[in-house]
């Protein structure tokens, strides 16, 4: 196999699978620096304000003259993304026809028509102020689930008070979202009861009220809060408890799509994995949620391509547009390079990582659009307005209501959801090294695996998630909460 590897036959640069040493001769092409693993090297001469060429589409022109076989990266390669495009509806609607599957897994059926594939117990704060007394109503309660409960957690965060605006209703709709959560059996719902967020203000959010199911402890109300929330808590084990999995067909799972981390591999193997997977998931009428919307910036034409009509393009372009005005309004640019992390894997533009993140949507039509923690409505590929911070982005897919997200990543992170996250690493390397966080390992697909036989694989290990195996995040412990703040604290 090549040390080289070029995505798109299109393509006027390649991929080093491993560190190469400067004067070497690989494919023909004499390297005229050294190339770390994952950065890219030149196949032809490329000019001046060139467009450089990776997954078939430009990733930024070249800043200087760049000789083949010279390293291309920030030294040389500058973005092209600016504030402002316009779009155009190409007028052909998508058509999504999924098919019927008989393909089962082992889910739980709620009383509202439903489905989970955890049959948790979630304590949610609705301000910062009661984490503490939550994190210890988590520590006992662990101790008295029993039946078919599968953990107990505690999903704390800084929020709820102090915020005005658009900012707290951020924070009442991703409660509110995760509160209604079909991974969670039975949930206890924990006030101050002089916050901002208090239950007054917070009960509307939640709709439909399942008193057996949701239950609500106001610690200002109580002589003794934690006994009351003992007592609540005992009260919630005794309904969630009943519950028992049965096969629920594989049109009702709902997945959501994830990178952080990222390298130059993740665009070639996982995220490209994620879209096969997505794409015979959305075939038998599955659900997919992408989201990280800067990080389709310099790619969204290709998802704009694939809206199922009129409408779902110009949400997406909504969708777009609306957070390029966000990035303005903070006196920030859209085109931000990657993190020094992406850097130092080998990934220079914006672009660049973004033709790369998108790939995890593989070919699926886009049939919706969804705002920040609004719930999965449609089968097929939505997209969800939110940032590519790792924790908001995780906590946003979680408020989608989607049952696992799979989350990508070429540098490794032991990060959790409030939902199974399945880690799937780029290179074996990484997965080699890292087996307590790593799920998944795509580095195969560098080695010679097809991507059929591991899209089968994934399939079949996501399946068995669904159906109650444990991520290495739920063995760790591993989940986190961050909501999305944009507004003022007083």
């Amino acid at each position: 196999m090549s040390m080289l590897f070029k995505i798109n036959r299109y393509d006027n640069c390649a991929v080093a699978l491993c560190e190469l040493k400067k004067g070497s001769v690989i494919d023909g092409i004499e390297l005229l620096d050294d190339i770390p693993f994952g950065h890219k090297v030149a196949l032809t001469d490329i000019i001046q304000g060139e467009q450089v060429i990776k997954y078939g589409n430009p990733i930024g022109a070249a800043s200087c003259d760049i000789p083949v076989g010279s390293h291309i990266h920030s030294h040389n390669l500058k973005t092209l993304l600016s504030e402002g495009k316009e779009y155009s509806f190409l007028g052909a609607d998508m058509v999504y026809s999924p098919e019927k599957s008989d393909i089962t897994f082992m889910g739980f059926e709620r009383e509202n028509g439903d489905v989970g594939i955890r049959n948790d117990l979630w304590i949610i704060p609705t301000v910062g102020c009661v984490n503490n007394l939550c994190r210890r109503l988590e520590a006992a309660a662990d101790k008295l689930i029993c039946g078919s409960i599968t953990s107990v957690k505690a999903l704390t965060h800084p929020y709820g008070c102090s915020q005005m605006g658009d900012d707290c209703e951020n924070t009442q709709k991703a409660l509110a979202a995760l509160a209604n959560h079909s991974n969670a059996g039975a949930v206890l719902i924990v006030s101050l009861g002089c916050e901002n967020n208090n239950l007054s203000e917070f009960k509307p959010f939640l709709k439909d009220i399942n008193d057996n199911r949701i239950k609500f402890l106001v610690a200002q109300d109580e002589e003794d809060e934690f006994e009351a929330g003992i007592d609540l808590i005992k009260q919630l084990i005794a309904y969630a408890s009943a519950f028992e999995r049965k096969p629920i067909n594989v049109s009702r799972l709902k997945i959501g799509l994830k990178c952080g981390g990222s390298d130059a591999f993740s665009g070639i193997t996982a995220n490209p994995l994620c879209g096969t997977f997505v794409d015979r998931l959305t075939s038998v009428g599955g659900c997919a949620v992408l989201t990280e919307v800067p990080e389709m910036f310099g790619a969204e034409h290709l998802l704009m391509k694939r809206s199922a009509d009129r409408a779902v393009f110009d949400k997406t372009v909504n969708l777009v547009n609306s957070y390029k005005d966000y990035f303005i309004s903070h006196n920030q640019t859209v085109y931000e390079n990657p993190s020094p992390g992406n850097k130092a894997g080998g990934i220079t533009t914006l672009e660049e990582k973004s033709l790369g993140c998108i790939q995890k949507g593989g070919s699926a039509v886009v049939t919706d659009v969804l705002g920040y923690a609004e719930g999965c409505k449609t089968n097929g590929l939505s997209l969800l307005y939110g940032p590519g911070n790792d924790i908001v982005s995780t906590t946003n897919l979680a408020a989608a209501g989607v049952h696992i997200i799979l989350f990508t990543t070429g540098r490794g992170t032991p990060l959790g959801a409030p939902v199974p996250t399945v880690k799937i690493a780029t290179n074996s390397q990484l997965a080699n090294k890292k087996q307590g966080w790593i799920d998944f390992n795509a580095g195969v697909l560098l080695e010679g695996a097809d991507f059929k036989s591991v899209t089968d694989k994934l399939f079949d290990y996501v399946l068995s998630v669904a159906s109650g195996e444990k991520t290495k995040n739920e063995t760790l412990g591993n989940y986190e909460l961050a909501i999305f703040k944009n507004g003022v604290t007083m």
